[in-house]
């Protein structure tokens, strides 16, 4: 009855794991960790396996848990998705979760790098669940393999995992062979905590067998080696196998001192374990703590993105005013986080955004207020029926109203450009007709201004463009051109081919011109005029500005030639193409 209670102890004590000293443990995690972070150096920044092997470097592995998970969420690759297996199945082990990494480490397919080690783990993990014949197929697996691909486990250490598996098996001369090989490996190394537990398994192994010759001696080698060491555990298991011992042996008073030994190691053990335990709760705590945090600035993140929403979706309504805003913080809205340079590009375009809104609504509240101030004064015509004032201001409120009007068709069209709703086909187009249609429309204007206008684009001319964005283009163009010149001037639209595989369209007026330093501007991509060089006449730079992003947008080019009083050129370039047959 003894002997049967001794090996039932020797079986609860002595537990298989990979690595039992902790700076044989320390310095295997940290050749697995160098490994992960060199692979995580060839990771695109960003990806959450990346953020996974960083908290798994950190043994932080609540969040390695986490990370990971949400890679294989997104089903990138079956790559991607092996590490983020690994790493999770490692994680659970750390935390002794053991069927969870069981259930991670058997969804790892064969061809993945740590696929041996993985043979390894879960040897082990099935071990430690009493299964020992299962543990022995994935120890088989890799025992035979050459010792280059023990980078990360010590070979002994499975030989040794090995014999234990057959000693709980019953198969004594394959758990001898092993454990005898592994208990001289580590001799050789003097790995004082790995002798302790292969001691006590070959005493185990002979005293199942009844060869107590063999067993005692192994069995007190294991006892005096433990008394050099400060590991509490192994002091106790191998104290308490000697009592037992002992008092098979029927010397009482030896088993009794070895009992009371025993219980000092036990209680030094359990105050250890306090110690472990509170440790745990503590960190416990920490994670909570971090966690809490992490929650609430997540809430912060969404009150603050419901709030961009709320002052994107109101300033919609003023206008449309908002289609330049949406563009100018849609990468804001999309990122809670903003780096440095996010935020002075953001600002840049804020100040952009604020000019243009406040240009905008000046012009807009000049062009309302004259129209008021005008109907007023058309009212007491009408009521007197002077209907030569009447025709005169009724053609000033056309022009008002054309001028607000094609503010509007210029910040409409603009707003659609920044938000890439406008539909766009680059498509084969014959100039001529396009510039002849647009001109067209302008008659009317360009004889109330009694101006001379000349159309003499090529009829042989065919450019690659989008139609629409084209005359959108042209309409500025011409539109300044009308509005700059004064009455008996002329308008001119021709072509040339100055730059090779591009046709220049020119807008030519004889008009008031412009400074070199309000030509520089006009070309600027970022500014729009805040002063006005002609103060009678109304100007943003929007359209201008819209003329330049649709010729970029149609693979063109534009220029400008002006001196002031002596009219402008406005020159677009785009690229051309030769007419079938």
């Amino acid at each position: 009855m003894n002997k049967v209670i001794l090996i039932l102890l020797l079986s609860l004590f002595f537990k298989p794991s990979i690595i039992v000293s902790q700076e044989k443990k320390t310095e295997e995690f940290e050749l697995l960790k160098n490994e992960l972070l060199n692979i995580s150096d060839n990771l695109d920044n960003g990806t959450f396996i990346k953020k996974a092997i960083t908290f798994f470097s950190k043994r932080e592995w609540d969040s390695t848990l986490i990370y990971a998970q949400k890679q294989i969420t997104m089903q990138k690759s079956e790559r991607l998705n092996n590490l983020s297996h690994f790493i999770r199945g490692y994680s659970f082990d750390q935390k002794k979760i053991l069927k969870e990494a069981e259930i991670e480490y058997t969804l790892i397919s064969e061809d993945f790098y740590f696929h041996n080690l993985t043979n390894v783990l879960l040897g082990v993990l099935i071990l430690e669940q009493g299964k020992y014949s299962k543990a022995v197929e994935y120890f088989e697996r890799v025992i035979e393999l050459p010792n280059s691909e023990f980078k990360f486990i010590e070979k002994n250490t499975i030989k040794h995992n090995l014999g234990l598996c057959y000693l709980h098996l019953k198969k004594f001369d394959k758990a001898e062979n092993f454990l005898i090989a592994s208990t001289k490996f580590f001799e050789e190394q003097k790995d004082t905590i790995e002798l302790v537990g292969n001691y006590g398994d070959l005493a185990t192994l002979y005293y199942e067998q009844y060869k107590d010759d063999l067993a005692i001696p192994y069995f007190k080698k294991a006892y005096n080696l433990a008394k050099t060491t400060n590991d509490f555990y192994s002091r106790f298991v191998t104290t308490k196998n000697m009592a037992v011992v002992e008092e098979n042996r029927k010397d009482y008073q030896k088993a009794l001192n070895f009992k009371k030994e025993a219980a000092q190691w036990k209680d030094s053990l359990n105050n250890q374990n306090r110690i472990y335990e509170v440790a745990k709760k503590e960190k416990e705590f920490a994670v909570a703590a971090k966690q809490k945090e992490v929650d609430l600035l997540q809430v912060e993140n969404k009150l603050k993105e419901t709030e961009r929403k709320i002052f994107l979706y109101s300033a919609i309504g003023l206008l449309l005013f908002l289609g330049i805003g949406a563009y100018f913080f849609r990468e804001k809205v999309k990122t809670n986080k903003i780096i440095a340079a996010q935020k002075e590009t953001l600002d840049e375009l804020n100040t952009t955004k604020d000019k243009l809104f406040s240009i905008v609504s000046h012009d807009l509240r000049s062009s309302v207020n004259a129209l008021k101030s005008s109907n007023k004064i058309l009212l007491d015509n009408l009521a007197s029926k002077n209907l030569e004032a009447l025709e005169n201001l009724l053609h000033k409120n056309s022009t008002i109203v054309n001028g607000a009007y094609g503010l509007l068709d210029n910040l409409l069209n603009w707003a659609l450009m920044q938000t890439e709703q406008q539909y766009f086909s680059i498509e084969k187009q014959r100039l001529f007709i396009i510039t002849e249609h647009v001109a067209y429309n302008y008659k009317p204007l360009l004889l109330e201004k009694e101006l001379n206008f000349e159309n003499t684009v090529s009829k042989k001319e065919f450019v690659q463009a989008d139609q629409e964005s084209l005359k959108i283009v042209l309409r500025n163009l011409i539109d300044n051109a009308i509005k700059f010149s004064q009455p008996n001037g002329f308008i001119k639209i021709y072509s040339s081919n100055t730059i090779e595989g591009f046709t220049n369209l020119i807008v030519e007026d004889s008009g008031l011109g412009m400074s070199d330093a309000t030509r520089l501007k006009l070309l600027d991509d970022s500014v729009l005029l805040n002063k006005k060089e002609h103060e009678d006449i109304i100007g943003t730079g929007l359209g201008i500005q819209l003329v330049k992003s649709m010729i970029k947008k149609n693979n063109g080019k534009f220029d400008i030639e002006s001196e002031l009083g002596k009219g402008t050129k406005m020159i677009v370039s785009l690229p051309k193409t030769v007419l079938d047959g």
